[in-house]
C-alpha cells in the first residue's frame, strides 16, 4: 500500500495514475475500482473522484497520457518503417496504456485531453506516409502501415508470437515483416526448410 506521503505535494493524480497502470498491467481494464486505486493510495474512497470523478474519467486520462506517449516515441523520424518499429516500441514499454487507448467503450470521447492527445499522435503516424513517392492513396497506405504495426504490437503483448520470435528481437523482427510487405524484400528460406 502507498502511503500517505508518497502523493504530498500534488501528487495523489499520479499516485493513483501509477496504480491503475499497475492493474491494469496485470488484471486488466475491466479490474479497476476507484475504491481499490484509493486504499493502494492510502486516502479515503473519494479522493481520486477527486482528480477523475469516475472510472470512466480514470481511463480516459489513462487513454490521453497513452496518446501523448505514443506521440512523443513517434516523433523524430521520418521513415515510415521505423515509425512502425517505434510504434512496437512504446506497445512494448507501455502496455498498460496500450489496452486502454483503442478500446473507446471504456473512454469519454469527448474529453478534450483526450481528443488533442489522439490528433497529436495521427499527425506523427499521418506524417509517416506524407512522404512516400509512388503510392497513389497515401490515407489507405498510412492505414496498411498501422495494421501492420498495431496487428504485430497487440500480438507481442498477448504473447501470440513468442514461439515465432524465439530469442529475436522484437523490433528487428517487425522491421523484417515491414520490409517484407512493404518494401518487397522476401525473407530468404533457412536450410531447414529444405531450400
Amino acid at each position: 500500500m502507498t502511503s500517505r506521503s508518497s502523493y504530498h505535494h500534488g501528487d495523489l493524480r499520479q499516485a493513483v495514475l501509477a496504480a491503475a497502470l499497475d492493474v491494469i498491467a496485470t488484471e486488466g481494464p475491466g479490474a479497476l475500482s476507484l475504491r481499490d486505486l484509493a486504499r493502494r493510495a492510502g486516502v479515503s474512497h473519494a479522493a481520486p473522484a477527486h482528480h477523475f470523478k469516475d472510472r470512466t474519467g480514470l481511463l480516459t486520462a489513462i487513454a490521453a497520457q497513452g496518446y501523448g506517449l505514443l506521440a512523443e516515441t513517434l516523433a523524430g523520424t521520418t521513415e515510415l518503417s521505423e515509425r512502425g518499429v517505434r510504434y512496437v516500441r512504446f506497445a512494448a514499454a507501455h502496455p498498460a496504456h496500450f489496452q486502454v487507448m483503442f478500446q473507446p467503450g471504456l473512454l469519454r470521447a469527448d474529453d478534450p485531453d483526450l481528443l488533442a492527445a489522439k490528433e497529436r499522435a495521427a499527425a506523427e503516424l499521418r506524417a509517416g506516409v506524407a512522404g512516400l513517392e509512388g503510392v497513389p492513396d497515401a490515407r489507405t497506405a498510412g492505414i496498411a502501415a498501422w495494421s501492420l504495426a498495431h496487428g504485430f504490437a497487440t500480438l507481442l503483448l498477448t504473447h501470440n508470437v513468442d514461439a515465432a520470435l524465439g530469442d529475436r528481437n522484437p523490433e528487428e523482427y517487425f522491421r523484417a515483416l515491414a520490409g517484407l510487405l512493404f518494401d518487397g524484400r522476401a525473407p530468404r528460406p533457412s536450410t531447414a526448410d529444405g531450400a
